[in-house]
């Protein structure tokens, strides 16, 4: 099965046994065959990484930095967002207001800026200097690379910033109607585009503008839509969380997570697979219980936030149909404490919930027991976490990235400050840690990696 932009690779050694192969099938049994699973991608593609989980398998990483020490090169930005970069190869892409206008920029891993590519305009900032019409994340398979606004305008553009095609998603499947502008980050897969549209009138109960859809990433041309209907009103039609994809060798599927529910979708017609509710009371319906933290999947897991302290829910997959009063679906259920805004990572058994106050939640990935509970930086978190090298780095909004180790145990290894707010999740690729500010682009690695540069 594909796992998105060729996460894992897989080489076949055959070794012959004995001086001389035949095509007896004798000799077959003398063949050694060894499936060597390379390490995953040293590449970040795309928002929560090569896996789509907020993991990196890299290990030689700092720990701590500060505005002189480990700190490889900055390089100003035009313009404040939240949308996070992305690396691929010896290039690190980024998308940034400047002015009016939307910019896809294109870096070198040394810290030059190789090209800049308009691509929209009619920058908005929404909710004081938070949200803005660039907070999608782009994505790239390493031949092409993507980038969306807020405005709805989807391009594709090669390595080298040749235009390739571009597509107005409002003019596509309706002009949006959202609060704080649409953030949704795309997915990349098996050469595939996958974006959850989810909006509508607050006011008018029976309109339903919601739609998850597939592009061919070659083309954008559709390869299908899906209309999303669920019983979620006011401002709960409206959606800022990110699709992501479950997999394993077994299953797959797109999840999308927004209006009261989290669906599941067939990768290849988009058809409803199963949903699940109960993420908002029916008894003391909250109407503002809107999603902006995105589900996390590990091996037979789907973790599932909500808002505004409500519930999490550990869910199983394989299930078919309206699994929110199927028991046998939920792996646990924890009633309270989601994470508002940062999304969960999962690893090696436990479960990470960063809560927007910065207090961290360890839980048990099987049970949903709590482990532990502990306060980071107390400063809000609107970047979600991500794991490497045995830590988890935490970033909140006054720039400070707290670095704890991961486990049963609460450790803080380090506090780490760059006196810059900071809203976009980390990308983390070839022993170096990339965070987008909203003044500049850092390139965070060890002393040894290179002298320090700031432009």
């Amino acid at each position: 099965m594909n796992q998105p932009v060729q996460t894992k690779q897989r080489q076949t050694i055959f070794i012959g046994i004995g001086a001389k192969m035949t095509k007896c099938v004798c000799c077959a049994i003398l063949a050694v065959v060894l499936h060597v699973e390379a390490a995953w991608t040293d590449d970040w593609p795309q928002w929560r990484g090569s896996r789509l989980d907020g993991r990196s398998a890299e290990s030689n990483l700092p720990t701590s930095w500060s505005t002189t020490d480990n700190i490889l090169w900055r390089l100003p930005l035009p313009g404040e967002a939240g949308s996070s970069p992305i690396v691929f190869g010896d290039r690190v892409f980024v998308t940034s207001p400047d002015g009016n206008d939307i910019f896809l920029i294109c870096v070198s891993t040394s810290g030059n800026e190789l090209w800049r590519r308009k691509f929209g305009e009619g920058n908005k900032t929404y909710r004081e200097d938070e949200g803005n019409t660039a907070s999608p994340s782009p994505c790239t398979d390493g031949q092409n690379v993507w980038a969306l606004d807020g405005n709805g305008n989807l391009v594709c553009f090669s390595m080298t910033g040749e235009p390739i095609w571009n597509k107005n998603l409002q003019e596509a499947y309706g002009k949006y109607d959202i609060q704080f502008g649409m953030s949704s980050t795309p997915v990349l897969h098996d050469g595939k585009l996958f974006l959850q549209l989810i909006h509508g009138s607050m006011s008018d109960k029976a309109t339903s503008e919601a739609w998850v859809v597939a592009l061919d990433g070659a083309t954008g041309i559709e390869v299908w839509k899906h209309q999303r209907k669920t019983p979620g009103t006011s401002e709960n039609k409206h959606s800022y969380a990110s699709p992501t994809i479950y997999f394993d060798g077994d299953k797959s599927c797109l999840l999308v997570h927004g209006a009261d529910y989290i669906t599941a979708h067939s990768l290849t017609d988009g058809s409803e697979l199963w949903r699940c509710g109960g993420l908002n009371s029916t008894e003391h319906y909250n109407p503002y219980l809107r999603f902006v933290a995105s589900p996390a999947c590990g091996p037979g897991l789907i973790v599932v936030p909500s808002a505004k302290n409500g519930p999490v829910l550990g869910l199983k997959p394989g299930f078919r149909g309206d699994i929110t009063e199927n028991r046998e679906s939920h792996q646990w259920r924890m009633e309270t404490q989601t994470p508002d805004v940062p999304s969960p990572v999962i690893d090696d058994g436990l479960v990470y919930l960063c809560r927007e106050n910065g207090v961290l939640i360890c839980v048990d990935a099987k049970s949903g027991e709590k482990i532990y509970e502990e306060r980071t930086d107390s400063e809000r978190h609107r970047a979600s976490p991500v794991v490497a090298g045995g830590h988890i780095y935490l970033t909140s909004r006054r720039g400070v990235v707290t670095v704890v180790k991961t486990g049963r145990t609460f450790e803080v290894v380090a506090t780490n400050e760059l006196g810059e707010p900071i809203s976009a999740s980390p990308a983390i690729a070839n022993g170096r840690i990339y965070l987008r500010s909203f003044d500049a682009l850092y390139c965070i690695g060890p002393a040894s990696s290179g002298s320090s540069t700031t432009r």
